[in-house]
Formats: C-alpha cells, structure tokens, sequence
C-alpha cells in the first residue's frame, strides 16, 4: 500500500473541508472530548508500534495485520464523530432554522470522503 501526495492530509487540505463561515463553538463531540482524545492517543500508539515494527523488520503480514487494526480503529473513530455531527450540528440546524441543506451536504461530503478511504 502506498501514500500518494494526494493521499497526504495537509494544513491547506484542512482549510478546504472546514466550511470557511463554521462557528467555532461547542461541537457535537465536545461532551465526549475525553473519550476521543483517549482513544486517539491509543491509536497513536498503534501507529507508533508500527514505525516500531518496521525499525524492528517485523514479518511484513504482522505489519499489516496492524496497520488493518489501526485503520480500523480510525474509521471506527470517524463514524463516532460523525454520529455526534449528525445528532449535535445537523439537528440544531434543523430545529433551529439554520441552513439544514448546508449542513446536511457537509455531512455527505464527510461521507463520501470516509468511503474514499
């Protein structure tokens, strides 16, 4: 498997995604703020004990038997915040007059991203 520049998340592809007029504030995940950042430092472990691997020249089938249990966990991870955005941004914006259509595109472009992946 291997990383194509496209493929590379950077500070410019960022600013892309996020819509440009988006309130930065209390976001649907923020009840559970301590639970993601628990669990994206366990999968920073699992990424750290990947570059280990390696270093290691561990069997290339234990490696991705890894990388397949990281990736996992990502997406895992991703469908929970997207949960929390459906639930938090798009039902405010549906119960509160705002831009429901806007808010429903993002949700479906996160999506497609994700299925990208």
């Amino acid at each position: 498997m291997t990383t194509t520049e496209a493929d590379q998340v950077t500070p410019e592809a960022v600013e892309a995604v996020e819509p440009a007029d988006h309130a930065h504030g209390v976001h649907g995940y923020h009840k559970q703020k301590d639970e993601h950042l628990k669990r994206l430092r366990r999968i920073e472990g699992q990424i750290r004990g990947l570059q280990r691997m390696v270093d290691e020249d561990v069997y290339c089938i234990d490696i991705l038997t890894q990388v397949s249990a990281s990736t996992k966990a990502l997406q895992s991870f991703a469908l929970q915040l997207l949960e929390e955005h459906l639930r938090h941004c798009v039902a405010d914006a549906a119960s509160n007059g705002g831009d429901l259509d806007a808010k429903v595109e993002e949700a479906t472009k996160a999506i497609g991203r994700m299925l990208r992946t």
